[in-house]
């Protein structure tokens, strides 16, 4: 069993059913591995956390650059809806998994505040860029809990909207 296969199985489980029902037995069992095989390849619960933090932020730091858009914003937004069209990046189960350990979301919260901060002050307009982002939060979220609730025409319509915002 591969890693990804191990922390898809680890981040189904807490969109199903919740943080309380994370634990290594569970996790095996929905990865179909022995517990012994799921500890090979994370040795406690924390790693298991740690793995699907990790593995979220490096999956939207590559999202974030195979973008072309021009201004960061705009390759967060690309991104953003990216990461919801192929329902890749469900971050409110990791956030969920690892929101009873600071440490373990201390890698969650410098990558926030990176995606944030970083190109802000080169942006045409400041504040539309912080709106744009923002909004990129929230249709995340939302997504994570409702990844039904938004057709195709309406994550292009929120798309251009948005790109709206951004023109100077």
């Amino acid at each position: 069993m591969r890693r990804d296969e191990l922390l898809d199985a680890a981040e189904d489980l807490l969109c199903d059913q919740g943080s309380t029902a994370l634990t290594l037995s569970a996790v095996a069992d929905r990865a179909g591995v022995s517990k012994g095989g799921l500890l090979y390849h994370f040795s406690s619960k924390e790693a298991l956390i740690k793995g699907m933090v990790e593995r979220l932020i490096d999956d939207f730091d590559q999202l974030m650059a195979a973008q072309s858009d021009p201004t960061y914003t705009e390759r967060y937004l690309a991104a953003t809806l990216e990461a919801v069209r192929s329902n890749r990046l469900r971050r409110w189960a990791v956030v969920t998994g690892a929101s009873g350990n600071l440490f373990l979301l201390a890698p969650m919260r410098e990558a926030m505040a990176r995606w944030h901060r970083e190109g802000l002050d080169d942006e045409p307009d400041r504040v539309a860029s912080q709106i744009v982002r923002l909004a990129c939060e929230g249709l995340w979220d939302v997504a994570s809990h409702d990844p039904d609730l938004n057709a195709e025409s309406d994550l292009r319509a929120l798309e251009a909207r948005c790109r709206a915002l951004l023109k100077p």
